[in-house]
């Protein structure tokens, strides 16, 4: 049996996925106090839950904070009998507040003592030991709500468990770092297309760049030099029990550089992790195998 604890910052889109999870044949479960999880799943072995592709509850701030601590020791007991993702949904502060604010929702910790930007951080320090221990970080702050019901899909739902789920994304660090990245490069170093008239509109994708990029020597080396450790350390975080990784390229603006190192990387991991995946976050949060 299949069993996904969703939990992660409120307004990054739990209640998105956790629906998705239901159009796809999941029981699902809202705000389960976490200390009920283990009763849950042995009433999932009755006739009743047999049409049901697993089980999917989300545990966030709303639990008490007893509840919470306890979340990852009561997860670690439930593997012997249940195959256990913790998916952590996450986005930037400057995100989460534009949403709170545009939606006019309370945030579950604001109060009249404390403001939606001490809310927010303070829900990020109570579910840190949640984030550490997530099989699956998503950050969602560049995504729309099909975009995560995508991801969900391709990321989650899609992984078979032979192979590590690996996604190599692009993105630019004046718009910040994704929160989901598990390893980062700076491509930064290498020659930028921006200051070329005839380059500055096209991206990393483009012949044009490519050629650009590939007629550098210090490009090739830095791509084979991410290779190398990459193919040499991937294999032993996936021994430590790691079904997820991301990893990040950035540049400037992420529509270059950044872009060009991560198809190169793609082009060669593709063949090693069949589960792999490749997202550009500035070009559009479009994932593709």
């Amino acid at each position: 049996m299949h069993l996904v604890l969703l939990t992660g910052r409120s307004g990054s889109g739990k209640s998105t996925a956790l629906h998705q999870l239901e159009d796809c044949g999941f029981y699902c479960v809202d705000n389960l106090p976490a200390a009920l999880l283990p009763n849950l799943v042995s009433q999932s072995t009755r006739a009743e839950y047999a049409s049901y592709k697993g089980i999917a509850v989300c545990i966030d701030v709303r639990n008490s904070r007893q509840d919470l601590e306890q979340l990852s020791l009561v997860a670690d007991q439930l593997e012997s009998r249940a195959s256990v993702d913790i998916v952590y949904l996450d986005a930037s502060d400057e995100i989460l507040t534009r949403r709170f604010s545009e939606t006019r929702r309370r945030h579950p910790l604001s109060n009249e003592e404390i403001s939606l930007g001490e809310a927010i951080q303070l829900e990020s320090s109570l579910l840190e030991g949640l984030r550490v221990r997530a099989s699956l970080v998503i950050d969602t702050s560049s995504l729309n709500v099909y975009e995560l019901r995508d991801t969900i899909n391709t990321r989650l739902l899609d992984y078979q468990g032979e192979s590590l789920s690996l996604l190599i994304e692009s993105f630019g660090f004046k718009r910040g770092v994704p929160t989901d990245a598990d390893i980062v490069f700076d491509a930064r170093l290498l020659p930028n297309p921006h200051w070329s008239a005839d380059l500055r509109l096209l991206s990393g994708k483009d012949g044009p760049v490519i050629e650009f990029l590939d007629s550098h020597v210090d490009c090739g080396n830095f791509v084979e030099s991410i290779l190398a450790f990459l193919i040499r350390w991937l294999p032993l975080y996936q021994q430590s029990q790691r079904a997820y990784f991301t990893v990040a390229v950035g540049c400037t603006g992420g529509q270059h550089r950044s872009v060009y190192v991560a198809e190169k990387l793609f082009e060669t991991l593709r063949p090693i992790y069949t589960q792999a995946r490749i997202r550009h976050r500035e070009l559009g949060p479009v994932i593709a195998q």
